[in-house]
C-alpha cells in the first residue's frame, strides 16, 4: 500500500453516488457521451453541479463523518474529450479547472469534518466492456496526461472508477506513481463476480498488487449491485482487506440490462442500506461509501442511516 502519502486518515467517509443518471434522470440535463464535465464550462452547469453535490456535504455534516469530493471528470481523458470535440490542451485545462471547483465549494462549506478532493478518472473505452484492451504501457502513457493535470491542481488523490481490466489498472497506477499521486483503483464486476474482462476480484487485486508493489491506497467496488459480489467477498483471504469502498448500483440488474434501459431504476434504498451494513461486516476495512447508476443523497442517507453506529460521532 501507498503509505508514504496516503490521505485516508479516517475511519469512515461519505462520498456522491451516481452522478450522471441523477443529472440525467432527475435534473433533466443532457450529458454528451455521458460527460458531465462539460457542465464546468458554464454558469447553469456549474449552478448544478454545486445543487448536485450539496445533499451530500449536508450527509457530511450530518453524520460527523468525513467526506470525499469526486470531481465530474470520469469522461474527461484524450479520447472522450477528442470525441466531444476538445484538443489536448483544452483537456488539461478542464481537468485543473475541475480540482479548483471542488476546491471552491470546499471552502463555501468550511465544514469542521476532513474533506478531500478527489480526480476522479474512467476507463479509456465503455465502462460496462472492456472492448479493446491496451497493454500496460499504453494505458500508462493514456491515463497520464489527465492525472498530471490533476497533479498539477494540486489534488489530494486520484480514484480511477469502473476499471474492468487488469492492465488497464495497472497502468493506472504506474502513472500516478510516476506524479507521487496517491490512488485508488475501482474495479466494475459483473453478476457473477468477475470483472467483464472475466478475471476473477481476487486475481485483479492481488496481480495488480504485485505489479506495482501495492501502490494503490486502496481498492474499491462500483457499477455492481451487492448481490452481484458479496458472495465473491465471504473469505478469510488477504487480499479482502485491501477492498476499502463500495459505490454500487441501486439497481440488482446486469451490466446489459442498465445499457438497454430507458428509464431509471431506482431499486430499494432500505435493502440496499442492509447489503452494505452486510458488507461493512464483511469487509474489516471498509471506510469509503458512496453509490453509483440509479442511487442518488436519499440512498446514500439510507446507508449511512444504517452504518450510524460505524460512524464517527
Amino acid at each position: 500500500m501507498n503509505t508514504e502519502n496516503n490521505p485516508f486518515t479516517s475511519d469512515l467517509y461519505l462520498t456522491d453516488g451516481g452522478m450522471e443518471t441523477t443529472l440525467i434522470f432527475h435534473y433533466g440535463m443532457e450529458l454528451r457521451l455521458f460527460s458531465a464535465f462539460e457542465l464546468l464550462l458554464n454558469e447553469t452547469g456549474t449552478a448544478a453541479l454545486k445543487r448536485y453535490y450539496k445533499p451530500y456535504l449536508d450527509l457530511a455534516e450530518l453524520n460527523g463523518t468525513d467526506f470525499i469530493l469526486e470531481t465530474p471528470t470520469w469522461r474527461a481523458s484524450a479520447d472522450w474529450g477528442h470525441r466531444l470535440g476538445y484538443s489536448p490542451q483544452e483537456m488539461e485545462s478542464i481537468n485543473k479547472d475541475a480540482v479548483q471547483f471542488m476546491r471552491t465549494i470546499k471552502a463555501e462549506r468550511n465544514l469542521p469534518n476532513d474533506i478531500l478532493i478527489s480526480g476522479n478518472l474512467g476507463p479509456r473505452g465503455d465502462g460496462y466492456s472492456p472492448g479493446v484492451r491496451m497493454d500496460i504501457v499504453a494505458a500508462c502513457e493514456y491515463h497520464l496526461a489527465q492525472i498530471k493535470a490533476f497533479a498539477l491542481a494540486d489534488v489530494d488523490v486520484v480514484t480511477a472508477l469502473t476499471i474492468n481490466y487488469i492492465d488497464e489498472a495497472v497502468g493506472i497506477l504506474k502513472a500516478a506513481r510516476t506524479l507521487n499521486i496517491p490512488a485508488v483503483i475501482s474495479f466494475t464486476l459483473e453478476t457473477d463476480g468477475s470483472l467483464p474482462s472475466g478475471e476473477p476480484l481476487k486475481e485483479a487485486i492481488e496481480k495488480t498488487d504485485d505489479l506495482t508493489d501495492h501502490y494503490a491506497s486502496h481498492y474499491m467496488i462500483n457499477c455492481a449491485h451487492p448481490t452481484h459480489f458479496k458472495t465473491v467477498l465471504d473469505t478469510n483471504e488477504r487480499w479482502k482487506n485491501r477492498i476499502q469502498g463500495i459505490r454500487a448500483n441501486a439497481s440488482t440488474k446486469s451490466h446489459s440490462e442498465l445499457d438497454e434501459s430507458t428509464v431509471l431504476d431506482e431499486g430499494d434504498k432500505h435493502a440496499l442500506a442492509n447489503d452494505y451494513s452486510a458488507l461493512h461486516n464483511i469487509l474489516p476495512h471498509l471506510r469509503v461509501i458512496g453509490g453509483c447508476c440509479g442511487t442518488d443523497h436519499t440512498h446514500i442517507a439510507a446507508i449511512a442511516k444504517k452504518l450510524s453506529k460505524a460512524l464517527p460521532k
